[in-house]
């Protein structure tokens, strides 16, 4: 057996414990935020802490690169919005597609403010975001389907306010965002409709565990 074929399945291991660990990292990170050290990783992975130690040097290292990943499924998402040919509807569908994002994803806006620390690539990927989105914008403000002086950069703002509400029901009713989504939405393109407000409101009880939790 040449010394060729006793690597190839080392490198293939090597390859699975990389990927088992991104994928439990985006996990934890996801539903308790970046405070979760490469120890919980490892835990959660099932594999030794100097096996996450020898794939990535720290914690940083490993949010760069589930940065790529995210940058990625917002890109995509940006440009499956773009296709839209109705300008309010593109615009919906990204919005809608980005709370939807922040809200099964804890860490998402502290990821994001990392990503003008990271690598050239994951810079570039995020600029790439900034722009599909902004081009979404403008073309529904030439339409005037969008209240005047809406940015791109109000995003951040939205998507934490909506952020908060999805932690805070998310043992209760994990689908709550989407009632109060609609609500953010139509504050940013006020509709010429009577459309119902999504799903139901929550009963007292669910409010008060759920405010409780926050404070």
């Amino acid at each position: 057996m040449s010394t060729t074929d006793v690597e190839r399945p080392l490198r293939a291991d090597a390859a699975r414990n990389r990927e088992l660990i991104l994928q439990t990292a985006r996990k934890c990170f996801a539903e308790r935020g970046l405070s979760v050290t490469l120890n919980d990783i490892a835990h959660e992975a099932g594999v030794g802490v100097g096996t996450v130690y020898r794939r990535f040097a720290d914690k940083d290292s490993l949010i760069e690169a589930l940065l790529a990943t995210k940058f990625e499924a917002m890109n995509d998402a940006a440009a499956r919005a773009g296709d839209e040919a109705d300008p309010r509807e593109a615009l919906r569908v990204y919005l809608m597609g980005v709370f939807e994002f922040r809200a099964r994803d804890r860490a998402l806006a502290d990821a994001i403010v990392r990503a003008g620390k990271a690598r050239p690539s994951i810079v570039q990927e995020r600029d790439r975001l900034e722009d599909q989105v902004s081009t979404i914008i403008r073309r529904a403000k030439d339409a005037g389907v969008v209240r005047q002086g809406f940015d791109y950069r109000d995003l951040p703002m939205l998507t934490t306010m909506l952020g908060a509400v999805a932690d805070a029901t998310r043992g209760h009713d994990p689908d709550a965002w989407r009632r109060y989504a609609e609500v953010l939405i139509d504050g940013v393109m006020p509709g010429t409709t009577e459309a119902p407000m999504l799903g139901e409101p929550l009963d007292r009880e669910t409010i008060e565990r759920a405010l409780h939790a926050q404070s």
